[in-house]
């Protein structure tokens, strides 16, 4: 009984700590004071300054769309690379394995660099293009798709691809019948986290953006420098329907997974 409430309450001291600050920033989002810690009344100025500035709409907009184009791409490249490696030879295989490793472990500070310094410098592309960022932010998060999808295609039922093979599919449409709606799963987790990523990179960014773009991260950051109370303010209810929008994600998604789970143990115990 006394372990159970120890190790109870350890997790709601760990969940204390996690929490509290996105918290106290949900709080005073709904309030009038300029600083955290302030007294205020009850508003929602914030909220309507949030989606009233045509500033932050436009790095809201210009941000998410960021952030997919470099998700499809991210979850393209990873998925082939996944599905490539799995079906190489076992040294081809580690190979690959190996070297996606080294973006995950690298620091983004590294990358950024490099990325920078290999569009515009070796190969001479304009500053002001998004190639740089786009290119950044895919070879950012296309070692996590692959990571997401390769256990799924060792998890999968094997015996289906050769049966299909065997009954006059070819390669092809055994991969897109057969293997892609099973490892499907591992592909949305690898395209979810693939636009996370791009929302929340920081040191890519601001190595290869076009100088007139900013995405939120690096907006966040410039707007802690400057004076514009209004728009600091603005962000923490920005920051605060990020937060709300994640949790609904990922509280639909455990539901989701949930029921399908009690279903097919019905269907299991049915049988």
């Amino acid at each position: 009984m006394i372990k159970k409430i120890l190790s109870g309450s350890w997790i709601g001291i760990v969940l204390l700590f996690m929490y509290s600050p996105i918290l106290i920033l949900a709080v005073y989002s709904f309030m009038d004071t300029p600083v955290i810690g302030g007294t205020g009344s009850f508003s929602l100025q914030n909220y309507i300054t949030l989606f009233t500035s045509e500033e932050l709409m436009d790095m809201i907009i210009g941000t998410l769309t960021l952030a997919l184009q470099c998700a499809v791409i991210s979850t393209i490249l990873g998925t082939l690379g996944a599905i490539g490696a799995f079906y190489s030879k076992k040294g081809m295989r580690g190979f690959v394995s190996t070297s996606n490793q080294i973006p995950v472990v690298n620091a983004d500070v590294v990358t950024g660099f490099s990325i920078c310094v290999l569009m515009i410098v070796v190969f001479g592309v304009n500053k002001d293009s998004f190639i740089p960022l786009i290119t950044g932010h895919v070879v950012l998060a296309t070692p996590f798709v692959y990571l997401s999808v390769m256990p799924k295609l060792k998890q999968m039922d094997h015996n289906l691809y050769e049966a299909a093979l065997d009954l006059g599919a070819s390669a092809r449409q055994a991969l897109m019948k057969i293997t892609i709606p099973q490892i499907m799963p591992g592909i949305v987790s690898g395209f979810l986290l693939a636009v996370t990523l791009s929302l929340d990179d920081y040191f890519v960014t601001t190595y290869t953006k076009p100088a007139t773009f900013n995405t939120i991260s690096t907006y966040v950051v410039n707007a802690t420098k400057g004076s514009n109370t209004e728009l600091k303010t603005a962000l923490w209810a920005l920051s605060t329907l990020i937060f709300v929008i994640i949790l609904l994600v990922v509280l639909v998604s455990n539901i989701s997974a949930s029921r399908k789970e009690g279903g097919e143990e019905n269907v299991k115990n049915e049988i």
